[in-house]
């Protein structure tokens, strides 16, 4: 059994509450300290209280944490003993935890560099800068203390928040019991980098414990579907991290047949788990050559195999779960015309787990509710699509890979609110790059500007 205490700013604490957690077929893998409220509410307070840490030396613990979390034995794991944990409990096929841990690790080495892509042209990091004499944008943080409620489908939403650490928050992060593993060893290659115990912290608990971790802090950031988004998207201090719906735009100007790959790729690649994993795909004309070859695809290049097999390309998880995600998009497909899937999804792996296969349906109409559906696992809705449409089917989109010529479309897709990132081509929608905004850049929600002007006054000695 993996021991896995709460980190707090005190140091490991086991705590009498453990939950188990267990892997795709149900066999305990590990324990957890749930942590209660009334330790939370200690811990948030001396964070608040916590040390400052300059930022070059931010900058070099954050390069040293990188190294230890993606080759360190960490807490008496090594990073394969990780890796097997984080896969057989979250049912993410191996090769991408593997994938995951190396840009976790480059992520989090270059955080403090990457910030520094949201700061404004016309901003200055620090008031000491000599543009401030005759009055300059100072570039600071919102407030101390950020929480993070993490996500559990896959290691590599952990690769955002260390940016936090990078501009001087304090970080309070609440695992998921879906993968505690990978914020346990990234906070504590964190700690043993140089990060004190009361700059960052790992805090499971239960609900009532992750409703004071939030309140505790001055911003926080949440992951989860519908209901976070309904719960906080009017919240200025939280930054929701909802359901992604990414989708692909094909006009009548562009052969599809000349970007399967990237096609079939954007809705299937790391397991087809992600926000930016493509669930809807618009074409302009009959959609059903597109469907079938999407579908045939799919169905020839995605074996169901344990999640630890390194040819495992499919999600996993326990039969149970399965057959409830099959009910629900059997019930949800009436109408559309099934290429996969139709038939059912779960394939059973004889251990009480099961793979998620992959998953195509057609629909007629380019507004039927089935095109904003996400679901963990490949599963895609294709439908037709006119200029007539516009972008109305369009709207509520991470990431839209629009392959067009038509200028003005895509003008009008990037004026689009709701429409976080437009790629263009032959550019799966998983492609994520730190200079690159995500949903926007982290920063922009921790950082705001302050006018600074200093007359004749010196610049006083001290570091930043």
């Amino acid at each position: 059994m993996i021991d896995l205490p709460a980190l707090g700013a005190t140091g490991a604490f086991r705590a009498s509450n453990r939950q188990t957690v267990t892997d795709v077929a149900g066999t305990a893998l590990a324990e957890l300290s749930l942590v209660p409220p009334l330790y939370v509410n200690r811990t948030m307070a001396a964070l608040r209280r916590g040390s400052g840490m300059p930022a070059d030396e931010r900058a070099d613990a954050l390069i040293r944490a990188a190294t230890l979390f993606a080759t360190a034995t960490i807490d008496g794991l090594t990073v394969e003993e990780y890796q097997y944990a984080v896969s057989r409990v979250g049912g993410v096929p191996i090769s991408s935890v593997v994938a995951a841990t190396t840009t976790v690790a480059e992520r989090v080495a270059k955080a403090h560099s990457s910030v520094q892509y949201a700061r404004p042209r016309g901003a200055v990091d620090n008031w000491r800068d000599p543009l401030t004499r005759t009055g300059r944008s100072v570039w600071t943080r919102r407030g101390d203390v950020f929480a993070v409620h993490a996500a559990g489908n896959h290691p590599g939403t952990h690769s955002i928040w260390p940016e936090a650490l990078a501009l001087g928050y304090r970080v309070a992060v609440r695992p998921s019991s879906r993968d505690p593993f990978t914020p346990h060893r990234l906070v504590a290659a964190l700690r043993s980098a140089g990060f004190a115990d009361d700059q960052v912290v790992l805090l499971p608990t239960d609900h009532a414990g992750a409703d004071a971790v939030l309140r505790g802090a001055d911003l926080g950031m949440v992951y989860g579907g519908e209901e976070v988004t309904r719960k906080y998207g009017e919240a200025a201090t939280v930054l929701p991290q909802g359901p992604g719906r990414s989708k692909i735009l094909i006009t009548a100007d562009v052969d599809w047949r000349d970007h399967l790959d990237v096609i079939v790729s954007s809705v299937s690649g790391h397991g087809g788990t992600g926000c930016v994993n493509t669930t809807a795909i618009f074409v302009e004309g009959d959609p059903a050559p597109l469907a079938e070859a999407v579908a045939a695809r799919l169905s020839a290049a995605m074996p169901c195999l344990p999640p630890e097999d390194d040819k495992a390309v499919l999600p996993v998880q326990p039969v149970a779960v399965a057959k409830a995600i099959e009910t629900y998009l059997l019930k949800k497909a009436a109408g559309a015309r099934p290429w996969l899937g139709g038939d059912g999804i779960v394939g059973e792996l004889g251990d009480g787990s099961a793979a998620l296969m992959p998953a195509v349906h057609q629909l007629d109409d380019p507004a039927a509710p089935q095109a904003g559906m996400e679901l963990p696992f490949p599963c895609v809705w294709i439908a037709p699509w006119t200029p007539e449409a516009g972008t109305e089917p369009l709207k509520n989109t991470l990431v839209l890979n629009a392959m067009t010529h038509d200028t003005q479309l895509i003008d009008r897709l990037l004026d689009e609110p709701t429409i976080s990132n437009v790629y263009l081509g032959s550019q799966h929608t998983h492609w994520m790059d730190p200079s690159v905004p995500h949903d926007g850049y982290l920063a922009d929600f921790l950082m705001r500007n302050k006018g600074v002007i200093r007359n004749g006054l010196p610049v006083p000695v001290g570091r930043h």
